[in-house]
């Protein structure tokens, strides 16, 4: 048993392992990307269909559906490897990136400074002195270790320290990410202005997600501000959260970039349309008709059909909220212009409007895991900082009456040897003195 644990360990710990469980999620976030997630059947089947074309025949409705590609980031073989790749994180991590830190503190003196690589730089120097050697390396800010004839310096410490960094950061982004997927839930919800709401339309819940039953809110007020040019510059919303008491506990105004959010709920503002209108034709009651939505030439406009009597029908066509709402016959032709509240006679017959009913649209959702997601990028931005200290090595050996220096950095080599040189000066300054 242990054998075999010892083994999948090191399995897990390879580098290999890990690059190409990293690329496997890569190209699975590029395909979510790509391909339009969380839609219904119906969605899939207009927009991928089946037909002769080679991209279209490998790539279509039935294929999405049934690889679970249209909720891909929720599926299990995603989460399996997502899970899989933590581990491999981890393993290297204590297995590879600890260890290697804990052995460049040590100290490793050579007996020749030749037994370096070919990258390291060396320089020789006449006498032996190790004072002074110790004392310029000192003021170079390298840590020194002295034994005998020789001497073993470092500096930049903390640049090894970045890879450590770098993995745990993403360690924790994944543990963030898999809390919410696992605890987390989306809900999309379009209401009137005015009326009351329950969580209840979920778009996407995770295995361990808890919906609240008790949560009630309304939408007090709906508003859209307009640019000079007519243009929609920003809609917002008087949300009001009410608890199991229907006491109003949250209110806030949200727009798009700026939600509520109460007890790790948050509240966005998303979308908005015209529902219906309230009017009256002549001596009858005020009645509520509905409005459809149409988009021509990039151009969104809403329209209802009114029977003014038994043979005259109008169509109702609005472009805004704030724009008048223009009235046609069933042969296209403009027939008169009009706002709110103003009375006008088409056929011998009076029509009033009253109000332009609109709802507005609220993604509701809940991230249990986003503290720790974004501690984790905090971390990746650190370690970033960090990656740019130079890790140095310098080896000092006192051979007959000379001392060889060798050096060696991971990056930042022409400061290195502007090091080296300073190191050199100063040595050779105060052995003169």
């Amino acid at each position: 048993m242990k054998n075999i644990l010892w083994h999948t360990l090191k399995k897990l710990s390879n580098l290999s392992l890990s690059i190409s469980l990293l690329l496997i999620i890569a190209t699975i976030s590029i395909v979510g990307t790509i391909i339009e997630q969380n839609q219904n059947i119906l969605y899939y089947q207009i927009n991928y269909p089946i037909n002769n074309q080679l991209l279209h025949s490998i790539i279509n409705w039935k294929t999405i559906i049934s690889l679970g590609i249209d909720h891909i980031y929720s599926n299990p073989c995603f989460i399996l490897i997502l899970i899989l790749f933590f581990c491999s994180l981890l393993t290297c991590t204590f297995s590879n990136q600890l260890p290697s830190l804990r052995n460049a503190r040590k100290w490793k003196f050579l007996q020749r400074t030749r037994h370096i690589n070919n990258k390291a730089y060396f320089a020789k120097l006449d006498k032996i002195s190790m004072c002074n050697m110790i004392y310029s390396l000192h003021h170079n800010h390298y840590y020194i270790f002295h034994k005998k004839r020789s001497l073993y310096a470092y500096k930049g410490l903390a640049g090894r320290i970045a890879p450590i960094f770098v993995h745990f950061s993403m360690i924790l982004t994944l543990m963030g990410s898999l809390i919410s997927l696992l605890g987390g839930f989306t809900a999309q919800e379009m209401i009137p202005e005015g009326e009351i709401f329950h969580i209840k339309n979920i778009t996407q819940s995770g295995f361990n997600s808890k919906i609240p039953d008790n949560l009630t809110g309304k939408i007090e007020d709906f508003d859209i501000k307009y640019n000079k040019d007519n243009s929609i510059q920003q809609f917002l919303s008087n949300v009001i959260i009410y608890n199991n008491q229907s006491k109003s506990v949250k209110q806030k105004y949200i727009f798009v970039n700026s939600p509520l959010i109460f007890k790790g709920i948050t509240f966005y503002q998303t979308d908005w349309k015209i529902s219906s209108i309230r009017l009256k034709i002549g001596n009858s009651k005020i009645i509520q008709q509905p409005i459809i939505k149409h988009k021509i030439n990039n151009q969104i406009l809403w329209s209802c059909e009114i029977p003014i009597n038994t043979k005259v029908h109008i169509i109702l066509i609005l472009t805004g909220l704030k724009d008048p709402i223009s009235l046609y016959d069933i042969s296209n032709n403009l027939l008169i212009s009009t706002n709110l509240d103003e009375k006008i006679v088409i056929n011998n017959t009076t029509l009033q409007i009253f109000e332009i009913m609109t709802n507005t649209g609220l993604q509701i959702k809940t991230d249990p895991g986003i503290f720790i997601t974004y501690t984790g990028f905090f971390v990746l931005m650190i370690s970033i900082t960090i990656s740019y200290v130079s890790y140095s090595q310098v080896w000092a050996t006192g051979i007959m009456q000379n001392i060889e220096i060798a050096g060696f950095t991971n990056r930042a080599t022409l400061i290195f040897e502007e090091d080296l040189i300073n190191i050199q000066e100063m040595y050779t300054k105060h052995i003169w003195l």
